[in-house]
C-alpha cells in the first residue's frame, strides 16, 4: 500500500468513527489526511468504495489474527484465545471497532453486502471454533454472540472503564459462556 492511500484510510477512519460517515465528507477526509481531494478519488473512486475498502481491510487483518491467535488450540482454549485476540484488536484499532459496530446494522449502505460477507466471514472463523469447543450448541449464533459481547464489552471498557486491564474484562466475557 502506498503511504497517501494509508494516510486516506486512516483519516477516513478517524473522521467516521468519531462522527459517522454520513456526516463525513470527502473534502473532511482530504484535509484531515493532507492530501488533495482528487487523491481520494484517484485512491478509491468514491466515498462509498473507500469506506468499503476500510471495512474489507480491516475484516481481512482481523481474520488473519483470529486464526494466528488460535492455531494448534482447540476447546475452550481456542475460545479463550480467540476473545483475548479480539480484545486486543479493539484496544489497538478502536475506531474500527467504532466503526465495524455502527455500520453493522445499518441499511442502504452501498457496501451493505460487502458489510454481511465480511461478517460472515469472522462469524465463520469463531463458529469453527466453537464448534470444536461445544460440538452440541448452535456454532453460528454462540460464534455471534461471542463476537458481538466481546466487540461491544470492549468498546464499553474503552471508552467507561479504560482503568481495568484487559485480562478483567477477557475473563468478564468468558464467565458468560458457562
Amino acid at each position: 500500500m502506498g503511504a497517501t492511500r494509508d494516510q486516506i484510510l486512516t483519516a477516513a477512519l478517524a473522521l467516521a468513527a468519531d462522527q459517522g460517515v454520513s456526516a463525513t465528507s470527502v473534502d473532511d477526509i482530504a484535509s484531515k489526511a493532507r492530501v488533495a481531494k482528487g487523491s481520494v478519488f484517484y485512491n478509491f473512486g468514491s466515498k462509498s468504495a473507500l469506506f468499503e475498502a476500510i471495512l474489507a481491510e480491516g475484516v481481512l487483518r482481523l481474520n488473519e489474527d483470529l486464526r494466528e491467535a488460535t492455531a494448534g488450540l482447540s476447546g475452550r482454549p481456542a475460545v479463550e484465545a480467540l476473545v483475548g485476540e479480539l480484545l486486543e484488536r479493539i484496544r489497538e484499532n478502536p475506531d474500527f471497532a467504532k466503526f465495524a459496530v455502527a455500520e453493522m446494522f445499518r441499511t442502504g449502505r452501498d457496501w451493505q453486502d460487502s458489510i454481511r460477507q465480511v461478517r460472515e466471514q469472522v462469524i465463520e472463523s469463531i463458529a469453527q471454533v466453537v464448534a470444536e469447543a461445544w460440538p452440541e450448541r448452535d456454532a453460528v449464533l454462540t460464534a455471534s454472540a461471542i463476537f458481538g459481547a466481546t466487540l461491544v464489552t470492549g468498546l464499553v471498557w474503552l471508552v467507561f472503564e479504560p482503568e481495568r486491564s484487559i485480562e478483567q474484562v477477557r475473563a468478564a466475557i468468558l464467565q458468560t459462556l458457562v
